[in-house]
C-alpha cells in the first residue's frame, strides 16, 4: 500500500525536471496551466493504473486506499520539486512514508489519522484529508512555481 504509490510518485517527481528554466521565465504565456497539466494527468494515469491493480476489500487496504496514498505521495514529491529539485524530489516522500511505517501509525485515533494518513484503512475520511491537502499544497507550488532548477556544476 506504500511502495507502489512511492515508486510511482517518484517517477512523476522526476518527470517534473526542467531543461530550459529560462524559456519558462521568458515564455509569452504562463507556464503553470501546462505544468499542473503535466502533474494531474501523470496522477491520474498512475491511481486508474493502480487502483486496478490492487486487489483487496474496501473496508481494509483496496483501491481507496491505494488512491489515497499516491495522491498524498504525488504532494510531498511535488512539493519536494520545487524546493529540492526534481532530481531528489523523490526522497521527502520515501522519508516520510517509511516514518510513518515504521512509528507504527496504524491505529486509528484523532492524531495518528491526521500524520500517519498512509498506514489508515481507504475508507476513513480523517485519513483523506491530510492527503488532499499535500497534494493541494505541492501540486499548487510545483505548478506555480516550477521544479527548482539544478546546479549548473553537475
Amino acid at each position: 500500500m506504500a511502495l507502489a504509490p512511492m515508486l510511482a510518485s517518484s517517477a512523476i517527481g522526476t518527470s517534473l525536471f526542467q531543461h530550459s528554466a529560462e524559456l519558462d521565465r521568458t515564455a509569452v504565456r504562463p507556464a503553470w496551466p501546462r505544468r499542473l497539466a503535466h502533474l494531474l494527468a501523470l496522477t491520474a494515469l498512475a491511481a486508474v493504473t493502480l487502483a486496478v491493480a490492487v486487489p483487496g476489500h474496501r473496508e481494509e487496504f483496496g483501491a481507496p486506499a491505494m488512491v489515497r496514498n499516491l495522491v498524498g505521495a504525488v504532494g510531498i514529491t511535488a512539493a519536494g520539486a520545487t524546493v529540492i529539485g526534481a532530481r531528489l524530489s523523490w526522497l521527502p516522500t520515501v522519508a516520510y512514508l517509511s516514518a510513518v511505517y515504521l512509528a507504527g501509525a496504524g491505529t486509528p485515533g484523532r492524531a495518528a489519522t491526521v500524520w500517519g494518513w498512509a498506514v489508515q484503512p481507504g475508507p476513513q475520511p480523517a485519513a483523506w484529508i491530510p492527503a488532499i491537502a499535500a497534494f493541494t499544497v505541492g501540486g499548487a507550488l510545483c505548478a506555480v512555481r516550477g521544479a527548482r532548477p539544478e546546479s549548473p556544476h553537475r
